[in-house]
C-alpha cells in the first residue's frame, strides 16, 4: 500500500495544473499570460491578483462588473474567432484570446 501513495498525491496535483492553463492572471497592470487560445464556448477564469480593481470586456462581446483585489470573473466565447480582452480602468492591459 505504501507504494500507491506516491501516485495519489501526485494525480491530483496533475489535474489542478491543467485547470490552470485556462486562467488568466490580472497582475501588475497586464494580463498573464498575454494569448491563449480556447475552442468556442470555453470559459477563461480571470483572477485579479492586484491591489486594485479591474474588469474585462471585448467591444459587441461582454462587458464585465468591476472587481476588486482576489475576485474572479468566469467569461466564455461563444463566437469563433480572435479577440482582444481588454480593461477600461487599465486601457493599456491586452489579451489576445483565440477561439476556435
Amino acid at each position: 500500500m505504501k507504494y500507491f501513495l506516491p501516485l495519489l498525491l501526485v494525480l491530483p496535483l496533475a489535474a489542478s495544473a491543467q485547470d490552470n492553463s485556462r486562467t488568466i492572471s490580472q497582475k501588475g497592470r497586464a494580463f498573464r499570460p498575454g494569448e491563449v487560445t480556447i475552442s468556442r464556448n470555453e470559459a477563461l477564469t480571470f483572477t485579479n491578483e492586484d491591489g486594485f480593481i479591474h474588469q474585462i470586456y471585448v467591444n459587441g462581446l461582454f462587458d464585465s462588473e468591476e472587481k476588486g483585489p482576489g475576485e474572479v470573473i468566469n467569461q466564455s466565447f461563444p463566437r469563433t474567432g480572435t479577440f482582444q480582452v481588454r480593461c477600461h480602468i487599465h486601457p493599456t492591459m491586452r489579451l489576445i484570446v483565440h477561439v476556435k
